[in-house]
């Protein structure tokens, strides 16, 4: 199901209703019912897999039982190993088992040698890299004793199945997000308001900037062979956007759900194309991606605590990886291993948690260093992002090459200017709202009903006009 269908539109309040109307006396029986409700969301698409998220949940909820039973140190490996080769297993096989495979006939063509190996022609399940990092956190947590175990098996299961954030995030931590399925739930009107402003927020972002860059951004790169060099850059800038509209608007919408449902979850986006180095960019970019692996890989790697090599090797394995959650393609694994490249010097001269707090606190506009870093680091992201946009790592070169000749300064052969006003105005109500969770937080502005509405009433209408070609949200396909 689509944020941005009409199943949605229906199911969002019914399922409001029910659960703050009828159900609100019981907390085991609005759990139930967000349980049920989660279920038949994620089942909209394939029920088949259901019994993947099912199977997943139970294996986590009955290792996080058995490790709070245990005190051996062996036995506590062995379980949490158990957790995880269930959860990587699962994803691994859907999701590179034919990667691999073609990875490996490739090599052998490549010495010469001719196979033939038969491939799983099979459906990615939605949302398995998220839900599969989300439950494996709680085994993890559990062992580590930073979490407490539950027995609440429907708090459980709901909690790895919670339908705003289940197929693309943000992932949470069960130190977090399950001690709300455990407490009374109230509904705060202030919150709700507050949650609908960034579900049209989100909404926004998605139908009106992702959506409608996504056919500039297709029509370049699907022709990239007979455009210029111009022309692939503005591709490539329009797919930033493209690409920012469609995961932040989802997490936005997510967000924004379930504050209608009494819950808090965490932040995945901090306006991040203001970032002033590559750090702060992945501070502020999938943030509870980025935060999971810094918690579960590089911590336990050493981090940085250790000598530099130690920490270089860290970073690479960090970004890597990465590149590789992200997609089983080869562009996925080069986008990672880009950006290390880019964080390498910070890290190197201890520059990379220099920019910490936001641009041009407490001004209304950045100076000359900081608009010469903010848009020397946003040339970065965008070269990376051809890498990710890209099907092979021979049409990326040739972006790359075209870009990188006088072509560039050949005037573009797609221009669409209505999405760079769109854009602008997303920038501009982002820039002076850079201080707050979204960037249709109001509340401390105290702006009277009569300006409010109208503006609402503009959005929804802007969102009528361009609602026409609705489109799945990219990261569905991670």
């Amino acid at each position: 199901m689509l944020f941005n269908s009409l199943d949605f539109a229906i199911f969002l309040p019914l399922v409001f209703v029910i659960y703050w109307f009828l159900l609100n006396r019981s907390l085991k029986l609005q759990n139930l019912f967000l349980l049920i409700a989660s279920y038949v969301f994620y089942g909209w698409w394939d029920w088949r897999f259901l019994s993947l998220i099912i199977f997943s949940s139970m294996v986590d909820y009955l290792i996080g039982i058995c490790l709070s039973n245990t005190v051996k140190t062996n036995r506590r490996r062995l379980l949490l190993s158990i957790s995880l080769f269930v959860n990587l297993g699962f994803l691994g096989f859907f999701k590179y088992y034919n990667f691999f495979l073609q990875s490996f006939v490739d090599a052998f063509s490549f010495m010469g040698h001719t196979i033939n190996p038969q491939g799983l022609n099979m459906i990615l399940p939605v949302g398995i890299s998220f839900y599969t990092f989300q439950t494996l956190s709680y085994s993890i947590d559990v062992y580590k004793r930073t979490a407490e175990p539950t027995k609440d098996i429907i708090a459980f299961f709901a909690f790895v199945s919670f339908f705003p954030q289940l197929v693309a995030g943000p992932i949470e931590r069960a130190v977090n997000l399950l001690p709300q399925f455990q407490r009374q739930r109230e509904f705060v009107y202030g919150r709700a308001v507050d949650g609908l402003r960034q579900i049209l927020l989100g909404l926004f972002k998605k139908v009106v900037i992702a959506d409608n860059c996504a056919h500039s951004v297709n029509l370049i790169f699907n022709n990239y062979l007979d455009h210029t060099g111009s022309t692939l850059l503005i591709g490539a800038v329009l797919f930033a956007f493209q690409i920012y509209g469609d995961f932040s608007g989802y997490s936005d919408i997510a967000i924004g759900t379930s504050r209608l449902f009494g819950f808090n979850i965490m932040k995945n986006f901090a306006f991040p194309y203001f970032s002033r180095d590559i750090a702060e960019f992945w501070r502020r970019w999938h943030i509870s991606l980025s935060t999971w692996f810094r918690d579960y890989v590089y911590i336990p790697l050493g981090g940085s605590k250790k000598n530099k090599w130690v920490s270089v090797r860290n970073t690479f394995i960090i970004f890597l990886t990465s590149g590789f959650w992200h997609g089983a393609n080869w562009t996925f694994v080069a986008w990672g291993f880009l950006h290390a490249c880019f964080f390498l010097p910070l890290l190197i001269l201890k520059r990379n948690r220099k920019n910490i707090d936001i641009v041009a606190k407490q001004r209304s506009l950045p100076n000359i260093t900081e608009l010469i870093q903010i848009g020397t680091t946003f040339l970065l992201i965008v070269l990376a992002w051809i890498l990710f946009r890209a099907e092979s790592l021979s049409q990326a070169f040739h972006i790359y090459n075209e870009i990188f000749s006088l072509s560039l300064f050949s005037w573009p052969q797609v221009l669409p200017k209505n999405m760079i006003f769109f854009i602008g105005i997303l920038l501009s109500v982002e820039w002076f709202q850079r201080d707050k969770e979204h960037a249709f937080q109001i509340e401390s502005y105290k702006i009277p009903i009569y300006f409010r509405w109208p503006e609402y009433y503009a959005v929804i209408l802007i969102l009528a006009y361009y609602s026409g070609s609705k489109q799945e949200f990219i990261y569905f396909q991670f």
